[in-house]
């Protein structure tokens, strides 16, 4: 990998501006490559924010959508796997886990505004999702982020944790979600 790597570095080198300046305008034209040039090269101070902000549009108009399912629940659980997509499209290019955890709440905000009934069916992919997403939630504030943000953070997810425990407790991995985080 190393003389791949050197390789590379030389054949890169060796390219005139303009020849550079094309070759990023190619990559450029690719929104995937755009974002990352975003964040890590033309606006380093509020990039992260404008994809944040972008992933939320996206994850309105996703949720607005009307997706195939045989009850409401399998069309939710639909919904929130084109929701998880989206998010781990927003952390390929952003580090901030702050903004994605943000993300998450705001994408768990959506199941948790319905009746805590449409948990706790026999459409068990539904609840799964929902766990999914709290256990990704949790992690995310009790692991990487300051001790400062899991304040922040608390209050949501317990009630959260509460609502799965008392409607959804018979799937093993919401069985093995903590009560509460502290």
């Amino acid at each position: 990998m190393a003389k791949y790597s050197s390789d590379i570095k030389e054949q890169v080198n060796a390219l005139s501006k303009n020849e550079l300046a094309d070759i990023v305008l190619k990559l450029a034209a690719k929104k995937e490559n755009y974002d990352f040039l975003l964040v890590n090269y033309f606006d380093k101070q509020s990039g992260e924010k404008v994809l944040f902000e972008e992933a939320r549009a996206d994850i309105d108009s996703i949720s607005r959508k009307r997706y195939k399912g045989f009850s409401e629940q399998l069309r939710m659980a639909n919904m929130l796997t084109v929701c998880i997509k989206r998010i781990n499209d927003f952390t390929k290019i952003s580090k901030d886990k702050k903004l994605e955890a943000d993300l998450i709440l705001y994408v768990l905000e959506i199941p948790f505004t319905y009746s805590t009934d449409m948990l706790g069916t026999c459409f068990t992919q539904y609840d799964y999702k929902v766990g999914l997403l709290v256990k990704r939630l949790i992690s995310l504030v009790t692991k990487n982020l300051h001790f400062d943000y899991k304040i922040d953070y608390q209050d949501k997810i317990n009630q959260f944790l509460e609502i799965l425990h008392r409607n959804s407790n018979h799937i093993d991995s919401i069985y093995n979600l903590p009560e509460i985080i502290e």
